[in-house]
């Protein structure tokens, strides 16, 4: 019914009654149902940003745009923790006195596998964390520094996996308002696909977190959200069958 992506872009559509889209005429489809391109990533309005989230997209390549995108998708978590670093580095003094190191300023050095290959560090010493930070930013640190770079991980990709559940909320509410009450009282599945949502354990948790939350217990454990590997590959491939079938009448 749903299907999202969450990988380095991000997207979701969803199945909508075709009598529930104004824009569009009976005339213009013959199945009751049509599937809807959200192009959830261009979402903005309402948006908390922070002065992290403001400086990123001022000097990304689309200023104002897909902004939704760069608050949830592997392209820009990363980037976002680097800039709480370099921030904390100078005002707060996170790796000794207001020392920035030359590779921690430049832009997306440090990627999201990194910031959740962090996180996964269990050592006492958070010998992985020490690893990274030196391996990919120059970043020399003590076990204080250490810990709080695994919190400010956390922190960026609890706000992204809980928006991406909220996302998916809005979207069920959206299909149970048109369908008038019918949604929530079935079984109504959501399909992940992409390597954020995969390989991310932490921002998968608190996206399933977000949407137990905001739906309430009872309607929650009736959506089940499933991740689909290779999902937008499968996808290209039945519309491309299906523009087969119906165009070309093969």
């Amino acid at each position: 019914m749903v299907a999202v992506i969450l990988g380095t872009g991000t997207n979701a559509c969803y199945v909508e009654r075709v009598d529930a889209i104004p824009k569009l005429t009976k005339r213009m489809s013959k199945s009751p149902i049509t599937i809807v391109n959200t192009e959830w990533g261009a979402f903005s309005n309402g948006l908390p940003l922070t002065e992290f989230d403001r400086e990123m997209d001022a000097e990304s390549i689309n200023p104002g745009e897909q902004i939704f995108e760069k608050t949830i998708s592997g392209m820009y978590l990363g980037e976002i923790v680097r800039r709480v670093l370099v921030k904390m580095s100078k005002v707060g003094g996170l790796f000794g006195g207001s020392y920035v190191p030359e590779k921690l300023v430049t832009p997306f050095v440090l990627r999201t596998p990194d910031i959740c290959a962090m996180q996964q560090d269990t050592s006492r010493d958070l010998e992985a964390v020490e690893s990274v930070l030196y391996d990919v930013a120059g970043v020399k640190s003590d076990l204080s520094a250490r810990k709080t770079v695994v919190d400010i991980c956390d922190t960026i990709a609890k706000r992204g996996g809980r928006l991406a559940g909220a996302g998916i909320v809005g979207i069920l509410q959206k299909m149970e308002e048109d369908s008038k009450g019918l949604i929530f009282g079935k079984r109504a599945v959501v399909a992940m696909d992409g390597g954020l949502y995969e390989h991310y354990p932490q921002y998968r948790g608190y996206l399933q977190e977000a949407v137990t939350e905001l739906l309430g217990s009872e309607i929650s454990k009736n959506v089940v959200i499933e991740h689909s590997k290779d999902g937008s590959g499968i996808g290209a491939a039945l519309l491309a069958a299906a523009n087969s079938k119906y165009e070309h009448d093969y």
